[in-house]
């Protein structure tokens, strides 16, 4: 059949509807949970199911969605299934719940709209609350982590006839419907507009020239239909005909983009911002419609106030209670409005009485993610930890006026005594995050003593995990930003370094030597630094080798004291240290490998090696001169000559990181471990034997997108496998 542009019929394939375990015959029986940090990333959507109480989801940009399992309160991932090459599924653009059949639900899904994916987006529909799906293909791209991601939601079932379910598309494809739930989809070619906004006209990366688009659907009476659309001149569309014909809405304010509308109490209520977001908005404002005579009402609560509105959400046990949030102000916070008389007056969040005192109406707790203080004493009007940022997702519970979740650039806030605001009282709100794990691991290690794993991780620097049960330590002095590698010495395991992008400070480089448990910053750094790169520590802790971006390969014999930049290797340089031999470094670059023998002071090629992706490799521990090689597409090397030669591994068709653990009952090397595809089947792999015979140890239910970042086996426990994730935080693996 034939995909046009008009028409598009599901695939009609089930995906990620295999059993709870999903192992294969003869695959060793695993259980996966989080090294948990309860939340991590920017939370863009929280929807209530209208029709069944306690019925909650929640979308993440680029770690998937997730539902509230109603007895422990713990956040469900939905989209561990999405595999290897279709990983932008774990960007959802929007989510809907049926209100009239609770179980169905609907995903709008892909991470990007420019070619940093390379695949087009889908609608996933389940019948089962996210348990399985069906995919019906889009001929377009979605952008889950793009520009106006927080505006929406996108996605709308019809209440009044649930088999109808509307999507607003970015990049100019409009407004799209479907009439069999969700299984075909075919182009409203009656919606005059799909968009005019872009947030830069001039970036070449395609990522904020993209048109916003189409970005809310609302329901009112029967056969009413309003669209919100990111044009600032005419920004709100109706239907009166059950969307066969479409007109914009008389008196619609102008020069600012609809972020949020809201239906409900004989009003559409509408939040606006001068700009897509989430990083950014200087002005906007609230408005209402009545429904009833058509005319609008400017309600914003503080107008010129330096920032735009984006959370919005009213209460449907109080008519007339209505709050929205600030989009954008970073500094101090954010700012809460609540009114009680449908917009004619506010209260805030919090006050300024007298600078730079401040008084809230809150108190929060963050026993569940103590690490949201960043390590920082904040001076005030700031205070640590935040209200929140970049809060699009702010929800009143339907059925219960004193509950309202939030969602903030790093967790889900939550209270279950809302009206006290009324009252006069404090509201009391905790983190309500956990089991939602969003985080993006950029490495990770297993020392052989201390902490069993320490992390880089993407936009929260990084963590020492004990134990998995309760969030790990963030580490700081330095506190980074994105912490981007780590490693420990191989003979004294107690010596860690690490690297990464700061955060309140210039340091970029951080050395431990009692197992991660406190740290030194160093004292100088080389000059023309751009970003953390990757770190390497000699065998016996005593030499630190570092490859910055932005500037050449450098050494230190002092704790980062003084630098010396290396002879012989490239600037950008993949660097690792042998596992045993003091004076030996190795290092990748451009398609040569390079070995030091005199503590990283200069460097010699030596092999050779034409790849075709990204080159990942270890030295294995307590094995001087072993080393294993990922390369992706190209597969699997190893060289037994400290760098000498390398011989591909054949059972390998690609393979993307290596790690090793502890060897097999009755076995003397190490447990490898890769994220590789072999007899042409993607997944998480081990061999106990050195590489001559590889088994899956995931499963189809258990696949995490992309996994190429690094993996790690534990050198104390056998089998155990740790796996860094793009979105699904860090991945504990253990024999079951």
């Amino acid at each position: 059949m034939t995909v046009t542009r008009r028409t598009l019929l599901a695939a009609g394939a089930a995906v990620g509807a295999l059993s709870a375990t999903g192992a294969q015959a003869g695959q060793p029986r695993y259980r996966w949970r989080n090294a948990e940090m309860v939340g991590g990333g920017f939370v863009p959507g929280i929807v209530f199911n209208p029709s069944e109480p306690g019925l909650v989801y929640a979308r993440t940009d680029i770690g998937g969605a997730y539902r509230l399992d109603k007895r422990s309160q713990k956040w469900i991932p939905l989209l561990d299934w999405v595999g290897w090459d279709q990983w932008g599924w774990t960007g959802v653009a929007s989510l809907a719940t049926d209100p009239r059949d609770p179980d169905r639900l609907y995903l709008a899904v892909g991470t990007y709209t420019n070619d940093w994916d390379p695949n087009n987006g889908a609608i996933l529909r389940s019948r089962d609350r996210g348990r399985t799906f069906k995919a019906a293909p889009l001929p377009f791209k979605l952008g889950g982590n793009m520009p106006g991601r927080g505006m929406g939601e996108r996605l709308a079932v019809n209440p009044y006839r649930n088999s109808i379910v509307y999507f607003g598309a970015p990049s100019g494809q409009g407004l799209w419907r479907s009439r069999d739930f969700g299984a075909s989809w075919s182009k409203v070619e009656s919606f005059p507009n799909p968009g005019t906004f872009r947030p830069d006209p001039n970036d070449t990366s395609g990522y904020n020239s993209d048109l916003i688009g189409v970005v809310w659907v609302v329901f009112g009476a029967r056969n009413v239909i309003y669209v919100g659309v990111a044009d600032k001149d005419n920004p709100l569309y109706r239907s009166t005909d059950g969307g066969a014909t479409w007109a914009p809405v008389p008196g619609t304010p102008k020069g600012f983009l609809p972020h949020k509308g809201v239906i409900g109490n004989g009003f559409l209520y509408l939040a606006t911002s001068d700009t897509a977001g989430p990083y950014d908005g200087g002005n906007g404002e609230v408005w209402k419609l009545d429904l009833a005579t058509d005319s609008w009402t400017n309600i914003t609560p503080a107008a010129g106030a330096g920032w735009g509105y984006s959370g919005l959400t009213i209460d449907r046990q109080r008519p007339g209670t209505l709050m929205v949030a600030t989009q954008i102000s970073w500094w101090p916070d954010v700012v809460f409005f609540r009114s009680t008389d449908n917009g004619a007056t506010w209260t805030r969040a919090w006050d300024i009485p007298a600078w730079p005192d401040r008084v809230n109406r809150y108190d929060i707790d963050i026993s569940e993610s103590p690490w949201l203080t960043w390590n920082e004493t904040k001076a005030l009007p700031e205070q640590s930890p935040k209200l929140g940022w970049m809060t699009e997702s702010m929800e009143i519970d339907p059925f219960n006026s004193d509950r309202l979740l939030y969602g903030t650039g790093a967790t889900i806030y939550g209270t279950d005594n809302l009206t006290a605001w009324d009252r006069g009282e404090t509201v009391h709100i905790a983190v309500k995050a956990r089991g939602l794990e969003e985080t993006a691991i950029l490495d990770l290690i297993s020392p052989p003593t201390g902490a069993h794993l320490l992390s880089a991780v993407g936009d929260i620097g990084g963590f020492r995990h004990a134990d998995f049960t309760a969030p790990g330590k963030m580490l700081d002095t330095p506190t980074f930003g994105s912490g981007k590698s780590l490693d420990y010495a191989g003979q004294a395991p107690e010596v860690i370094v690490r690297v990464g992008n700061p955060v309140g400070s210039w340091t970029r480089f951080g050395i431990s030597r009692d197992s991660g448990v406190t740290w030194t910053a160093a004292a100088t750094q080389p000059d023309g630094i751009t970003g953390g790169g990757q770190v390497a520590v000699s065998a016996d802790g005593a030499v630190s080798l570092w490859a910055p971006e932005g500037a050449a390969v450098h050494r230190s014999t002092d704790d980062g004291a003084t630098w010396t930049a290396v002879a012989g290797l490239p600037a950008g340089s993949v660097i690792e240290a042998d596992q045993v031999r003091a004076n030996v470094f190795y290092g990748h670059a451009a398609g040569y490998f390079y070995v030091s023998t005199d503590s990283g002071a200069s460097f010699t090629a030596t092999a050779s090696l034409v790849v075709d992706g990204d080159v990942r490799f270890k030295a294995v521990p307590g094995v001087a001169g072993d080393i294993w090689l990922s390369a992706g597409k190209t597969g699997m090397f190893r060289s037994t000559d400290g760098g000498a030669t390398f011989a591909r591994h054949a059972g390998l068709d690609e393979a993307d990181n290596v790690g090793f653990g502890k060897p097999a009952p009755g076995r003397t090397y190490p447990a490898v471990f890769t994220s590789a595809k072999v007899a042409g089947k993607r997944g998480i792999f081990r061999s106990d034997d050195g590489g001559h015979r590889w088994v899956r140890i995931n499963d189809d239910r258990h696949q995490w997108a992309w996994t190429g970042a690094a993996i790690s086996g534990d050198p104390r426990v056998y089998g155990r496998v740790y796996i860094a994730t793009n979105g699904r935080g860090l991945i504990v693996g253990d024999l079951s």
